[in-house]
């Protein structure tokens, strides 16, 4: 049986390539557009449980070391997109809503008219248990990363980094109020696309190209009343939280290891 579905997602590429791929199987009915959390609010965040050197190293990296990978990959980037029939086609503006946060009582008041039965999360910022609890959905979220163990923010760059290619790969999720601790619906790897080629940022491809399937498949079992999940252990939810590399950690480590 067909369910309601809709996207909370922020307004750029990645989050338009999911809507591309999943309208070819699935009426998404709408779109809410998050705004994001304000960069001086992030910082803020990350300099009190990182230190103000650590995130002046961040900020260095997405500036030189993102802005050079970007310019250099453009063809590498393109190559997975059309491997995998993934292309970026704009929100339709009569389907969208726009909100400063999905956690106001204007986004969840939203929620609420709309009443989906499934939302799909992408790349948007943490939401609260109380806009979880305003609407009887079930929320899913594709990670960049194999949770519990690479939790936060590119996964697969961090497992490379620890050796753990086991671990280097994708996760869609059911969404609780943690960060990437919801249930396990489905995991892929993506060890065996990676090429000399990739890096930092190509790995995020890969896994989109990996994660897609499984978004589908979830989506599919909801629809079936299928769906089962594998819980997260509190014991692995534990596991640290992964953030950008410092610009001086990264160029170590693709001069002396290789990773890029």
């Amino acid at each position: 049986m067909s369910k309601k579905i809709i996207m909370i997602a922020g307004d750029w590429n990645y989050p338009k390539m999911v809507y591309n791929s999943l309208i070819a199987d699935f009426n998404i009915e709408h779109i809410i557009i998050d705004r994001g959390e304000r960069t001086s609010t992030m910082l803020k965040r990350r300099v009190k449980r990182l230190g103000v050197v650590h995130v002046i190293g961040q900020l260095l990296f997405r500036i030189i070391a993102v802005t050079y990978i970007n310019k250099t990959s453009t063809k590498r980037f393109q190559e997975i997109l059309d491997a995998n029939g993934i292309s970026e086609t704009n929100f339709p503006t009569e389907k969208t809503t726009e909100v400063t946060s999905i956690n106001s009582d204007e986004g969840r008041k939203i929620l609420k008219d709309l009443n989906p039965d499934i939302v799909v999360i992408v790349t948007t910022r943490i939401l609260s248990k109380k806009t979880l609890e305003s609407i009887h959905a079930n929320f899913i979220n594709i990670h960049a990363g194999i949770t519990p163990f690479y939790r936060g923010l590119h996964g697969a760059y961090w497992s490379l980094i620890n050796k753990d290619e086991e671990h280097c790969g994708v996760t869609v999720h059911l969404v609780d109020a943690g960060i990437d601790t919801g249930n396990i619906l489905y995991q892929d790897t993506i060890t065996d696309g990676i090429t000399p080629r990739d890096n930092f940022m190509s790995y995020t491809y890969l896994q989109l190209a990996k994660a897609l399937p499984l978004l589908k498949k979830a989506i599919r079992d909801i629809e079936s009343n299928s769906l089962t999940s594998i819980a997260n252990t509190k014991e692995a939810i534990n596991n640290k939280l992964f953030y950008h590399p410092t610009l001086w950690f990264y160029l170590y480590n693709r001069w002396f290891r290789g990773i890029k």
